[in-house]
């Protein structure tokens, strides 16, 4: 049995990050994280060569200006707009008819129940059934654009930030995400 002072005995192989003699370094087999020449698989969506006077600014006007983009800020427009005016006025409706009709506002729907406490509720509803909606709106008919759009945004802006980045890889030296 070999003794040890405890200290780190693991070999530098060549293309071992920072010389850590990585035991799992071979595992990776997709590419990512990996340094230039190390032997590593390209990325499955590689690289773009950013311009030199490209800048984050830059990419960020340029997704503005895009159809996606305009096309991904139209359907929430279509959609929050009428909702917002419509659910306005059933709140200003609301007010106004506690303030200037009291006595409709008073009579009673059942029990002790009137139509200040039903309008009040439906306020509530209203408000859960319009959340609800904003949200399956989102999921069906924005979200996934959007999502796309992201990526792209981030593709165009990877060599931007960091140009010692290798491959389109977003881990650090350390494997941390």
């Amino acid at each position: 049995m070999d003794k040890h002072d405890g200290r780190d005995t693991a070999q530098s192989r060549p293309g071992d990050r920072g010389g850590l003699g990585d035991p799992w370094h071979d595992a990776l087999a997709s590419g990512w994280g990996e340094w230039e020449g190390a032997g590593a698989a390209s990325p499955a969506v590689p690289a773009q060569a950013a311009p030199a006077q490209r800048s984050a600014a830059g990419v960020y006007l340029e997704v503005q200006r895009s159809a996606a983009f305009q096309e991904v800020r139209g359907r929430y427009r279509r959609f929050v707009v009428p909702a917002v005016a419509i659910f306005f006025a059933w709140y200003v409706a609301y007010i106004v008819a506690a303030t200037s009709a009291p006595a409709l506002m008073a009579r009673p729907v059942a029990g002790a129940v009137n139509v200040a406490m039903v309008a009040g509720l439906g306020q509530f509803a209203s408000t859960f059934l319009l959340t609800w909606l904003y949200a399956r709106h989102a999921r069906l008919r924005r979200d996934r654009p959007a999502l796309e759009l992201r990526w792209d945004t981030q593709e165009m802006t990877r060599g931007i930030d960091d140009p010692a980045r290798m491959n389109g890889s977003s881990r650090s030296e350390g494997g941390q995400w």
